[in-house]
């Protein structure tokens, strides 16, 4: 509160701001105003500034009469001290401090605080659903999205049929052994069973709307515990005929480094008394006189 001191001859006044919402809050792309009114002040041109502080860092919005950085196309002072952005976007949520300087009043500076929040609608939420899944095992679905503000939470459908968080809660799912996280977008079957069998889908969810991922199917099936036994056996008598064809093989021989059955192949010898004489101007051999038929 200030006091007002009145003298003969003299007052006392002391620059005042207020607004009308210090917590506004409005939708990504849309405008917005940030209310700052000076209640009070006996100066007649005040010096006006805004300032945005986001994650510890201060920046200048208005400043020597004239909209600083990115505002200057999309920002612009109404009725004097309030501040009017036009096409919002997420990186607007901060606090906006209104600064009025009046020299003429004793108390010459006064601030206000404006707690701006931009909405953002969720985007279409990356969901992952197992294909196939036997019966009695776990099954983990997971629903995820990081655009939207405020931060989505999620919930799931099956067959386009809402899951509701507490099974025990609903009938119609107490058979059902799940967990579903709507801040994480986690749906854990701890042991499935044909019933879970369906199509599943996921929505993300916040102030500013929803976004839906498409349907997936969820198959669970039954064990064949038969047929795995018989695969088993199959795979066992292949493996041993395999194994006693092979010894059988070794045992014929067939695996065997092979040998020359014969003897080894020499130049035949020359018959005695013939000398086989090649000449330079015949192709052929020929015989000597001393040949004897």
């Amino acid at each position: 509160y200030y006091l007002l001191f009145v003298f003969p001859g003299y007052r006392l006044l002391a620059v005042e701001l207020t607004s009308s919402n210090t917590k506004p809050v409005v939708q990504e792309f849309q405008s917005v105003e940030l209310s700052c009114i000076i209640k009070s002040t006996v100066t007649t041109d005040p010096r006006i500034e805004w300032k945005k502080i986001r994650d510890g860092e201060t920046s200048y919005v208005f400043f020597d009469n004239k909209m600083q950085g990115d505002f200057a196309t999309r920002a612009e002072i109404l009725s004097r001290t309030s501040l009017v952005i036009k096409n919002t976007t997420r990186m607007d949520t901060a606090t906006y401090r209104c600064e009025v300087a009046a020299p003429s009043d004793t108390k010459t500076i006064d601030e206000i605080n404006i707690q701006l929040t931009v909405q953002v609608k969720p985007m279409t939420p990356r969901c992952t659903v197992p294909k196939a899944v036997p019966v009695g095992k776990t099954a983990s679905l997971h629903c995820h999205e990081n655009e939207g503000y405020p931060k989505s939470t999620y919930s799931w459908y099956r067959n386009s049929e809402p899951l509701s968080p507490d099974t025990k809660s609903n009938a119609k799912f107490q058979n059902s052994s799940y967990t579903l996280n709507p801040t994480t977008g986690t749906l854990v079957f701890h042991a499935v069973h044909k019933g879970d069998t369906g199509r599943y889908s996921c929505i993300a969810t916040n102030d500013a709307g929803f976004a839906k991922c498409e349907e997936q199917e969820m198959e669970v099936y039954d064990l064949n515990i038969g047929g795995i036994i018989g695969g088993v056996l199959v795979v066992l008598a292949v493996l041993v005929l395999i194994t006693l064809g092979i010894c059988c093989a070794y045992r014929r021989g067939y695996f065997a480094n092979s040998k020359e059955s014969g003897e080894s192949y020499k130049t035949p010898a020359k018959p005695d008394g013939v000398n086989y004489i090649r000449t330079d101007d015949e192709g052929d051999f020929r015989h000597k006189s001393s040949f004897v038929i």
